[in-house]
């Protein structure tokens, strides 16, 4: 029988253990255990980063690291580290603790610590889901050369290696693919083999390509789910069957065919899926999608009579993320719907499970869930307490903070994440969050123009701060941010320690851009373009477009209810945000970051050129912004009251603006190719000509506003 001590790994130390000389450093671990067996690997991997290497067996003299699970004394995920002078232990409430605590460890020495000089810390999971969204390439929901660039890449399992140890890093535990119709790719149908477009020895490829990211992640104590669009069929399917109904890509929208042959299909096809990959751990699916002309009642009966009929037939159970339904309609503007809430809850309650088997997913604050910590809506609307009173006995909710706002600059609010935390975590009947995006796949790097050495080879590891904070605040938010600021100095010295306050200051100008511009679908805004959805399609916000915009928030003013209160002499009410207010907590905080990178030399690091140059973009954008702000103010007031000062402090504004925005494009037009932007394409329509994206690119329509501000005419 294999004990704890079954296998010992020897590793030689050059260095010191607290005061000691050279030692040789003996992991002890149950190599029975696989994720035991990975987090001792992962330990292994930072020791040798150090320039240690593996050494003779082992003596009396050896420093130790044991690590075990302790299901007794720590919870699932939790984990405590011990040491003495020579040893240290790593407990974990299960193989995820285990590897969570050899991490910690990982983290301290990559940060300069000694192995004999390790501080004990000890953690536990404040939610038990903390998920990433990530959209695959194929078959993928919208339309867009932005999503098709990333196949190869994300058909590498290198990639996926890469991705889940940074996963792994941050304590995240639930993938979630999402694309239209996962099974043609993972499954050759038994008995509808002509749902398939692929040769025996290509379905081997893509079988491999899914075995392999499910198995490295369950090994990381990462959960997987696939996701998908409920009533979609593959084109050769439809065609083999002569479907009517609006089933396929890219023909998805509208009422589809909900026949016998596509009912059996689809149920089949979600038993097999799970039959043929025990490693994946569930499935999701909603009533509120590709079900155009299905009455509420009419979608619950599919989802029953297929994907949980075909769950409950797999040889096994499995996990479900049920997705909130929004609307009786399918319609991007549609409001939420009481009765088919009502429903659905119902519809939830009769699946068996424990809490932790059923993840409720909802959109926070639709699709723009970096905007206001406050739920203000979901997907359609303001959210009814349907699914929360009474309490649930058998899933939990997990809110999903969608990015659509940036995909070039990094970003990183540390405040903004703990805020959300601590109004929407503690809930009796909140589990955890999904983070990520629709419209971008954050793995090939497209936007990197330099041909200098950058530190990163993948899109998500140009955005690490973003993972790290979302994914070691939701499994601690104590966590502090000395462990971010850690992270800077390791990777770039001591003088990067204030660029996490830098990026707070910078980045959470898009934090009130979403919320001073009302939003609901994905392409309405674009934080780091400063765009909206208009006529013309996405475009900078203008003069005109801004003295209209209605907030996000009821206690935030638009530029023309500010102006007209103002003008009739109407008290503001306290604690409201007023656009000039906004203007000048832009400016203040955005110069402020701008005096913390003047210590910051990046010559030589083109890898921390990139980081410096992400915050003065940001805060070049902020400043634009509030001159913006302030123009519009000073033109509102010219329309409707008339004084030639008013008149030329719009112009004057609308030029600083433009002067910030000239400043943003000579910051970001050396390092940043122009780049496909999934906001551009009409939405679900087909192939088109994509536009690109670059700051550079949008300066004739930031040029327009001077002229507006100059045309202006003063009221008769």
């Amino acid at each position: 029988m294999k004990t704890l001590l079954a296998q010992a790994l020897v590793l030689l130390v050059w260095g010191t253990v607290g005061t000691a000389s050279a030692q040789t450093v003996h992991l002890q671990f149950d190599a029975s255990q696989p994720q035991v067996s990975h987090a001792a690997a992962r330990l292994r991997a930072t020791l040798r980063e150090k320039g240690l290497r593996i050494g003779a067996k082992p003596t009396k003299d050896d420093f130790v690291v044991a690590l075990s699970v302790n299901a007794r004394d720590l919870e699932p995920e939790a984990f405590r580290t011990t040491g003495g002078e020579r040893s240290l232990a790593v407990e974990g409430g299960d193989g995820r603790g285990v590897i969570y605590g050899a991490l910690s460890i990982a983290e301290q020495l990559r940060n300069g610590t000694a192995i004999g000089q390790v501080r004990p810390e000890s953690a536990k999971p404040a939610l038990a889901f903390r998920a990433i969204k990530f959209n695959l390439p194929w078959d993928s929901y919208r339309s867009s050369s932005a999503l098709d660039l990333h196949y190869d890449t994300v058909r590498d399992l290198k990639y996926w290696e890469a991705f889940l140890d940074m996963m792994a890093d941050n304590r995240f535990n639930a993938l979630t693919l999402w694309n239209l119709h996962p099974f043609p790719y993972m499954i050759k149908s038994k008995n509808f083999p002509e749902a398939s477009r692929f040769t025996d020895a290509e379905m081997a490829e893509w079988r491999n390509l899914y075995r392999g990211i499910f198995s490295m992640a369950k090994e990381r104590g990462i959960e997987t789910y696939v996701v998908n669009w409920n009533v979609v069929v593959s084109p050769e399917f439809a065609k083999a069957h002569q479907l009517k109904g609006a089933n396929f890509y890219p023909n998805y929208k509208g009422e589809a065919d909900t026949s016998e042959v596509v009912k059996r299909y689809t149920r089949e096809s979600v038993t097999q899926m799970l039959n043929e990959y025990p490693d994946l751990t569930g499935f999701g699916f909603s009533f509120g999608e590709q079900m155009g002309g299905m009455t509420p009642r009419e979608r619950q009966e599919w989802v029953d009579d297929t994907l949980i009929a075909g769950v409950r037939a797999a040889n096994r159970p499995s996990k479900m993320i049920f997705r909130a339904p929004f609307s009786a309609d399918l319609g991007q503007g549609g409001s939420t719907d009481l009765a088919t809430e009502q429903l659905t809850r119902n519809a939830i309650d009769r699946l068996d499970g424990a809490d932790d088997s059923v993840w409720m997913e909802i959109k926070f604050n639709w699709s723009h869930g970096h905007s206001t910590p406050e739920l203000v809506k979901v997907h359609g609307g303001e959210m009814k307490d349907t699914y929360f009173n009474p309490v649930p006995r058998n899933y939990k909710v997990a809110w999903m903070v969608r990015n659509e706002d940036f995909y070039t600059l990094r970003w990183g609010v540390a405040d903004f994440v703990r805020e959300h935390l601590r109004q929407n975590a503690h809930q009796a009947y909140v589990g955890g969050y999904f983070v990520g995006s629709e419209n971008y796949i954050p793995a090939k790097d497209y936007f990197t123009a330099t041909s200098a050495a950058v530190n990163w080879r993948y899109a998500f590891e140009r955005q690490w701060l973003f993972y790290k904070l979302w994914g070691r605040l939701l499994y601690d938010p104590a966590t502090p941010d000395r462990v971010f600021e850690d992270e800077f100095v390791r990777r770039y010295g001591e003088s990067a320690k204030p660029l996490l306050k830098a990026y707070g200051l910078a980045s959470a100008t898009q934090l009130k851009f979403a919320t001073a511009t009302d939003f609901s679908w994905d392409f309405t805004i674009y934080g780091e373009g400063m765009m909206v959805l208009g006529r013309g399609g996405m475009q900078p916000m203008s003069l005109d477009r801004l003295i209209l915009q209605k907030p996000l928030l009821k206690t935030w003013l638009s530029v023309q209810d500010f102006v007209g209160k103002r003008l009739s002499g109407e008290a503001v009410l306290p604690g409201t945000m007023t656009p000039l207010a906004l203007a000048d907590d832009l400016e203040a905080d955005n110069l402020r970051a701008l005096r913390l990178l003047e210590g910051i030399d990046t010559s030589g690091n083109a890898s921390l050129m990139y980081e410096v140059a992400d915050v003065k973009a940001w805060a070049s954008l902020g400043l634009y912004y509030a001159d913006k702000l302030r123009a519009a103010v000073a033109l509102q007031t010219y329309r409707m009251k008339g004084g030639e000062n008013h008149k030329q402090a719009a112009i004057a504004h609308a030029e600083r603006s433009l002067a910030h925005w000239d400043e943003l494009i000579a910051i970001t037009r050396p390092i940043y190719k122009d780049m496909p932007l999934t906001h551009y394409n009409p939405p679900n329509n087909g192939r088109t000509e994509d536009n690109l994206f670059h700051w550079a690119l949008l300066r004739p329509a930031i040029a327009r506003d001077v002229e507006v501000a100059k045309a202006a005419a003063a009221p008769k």
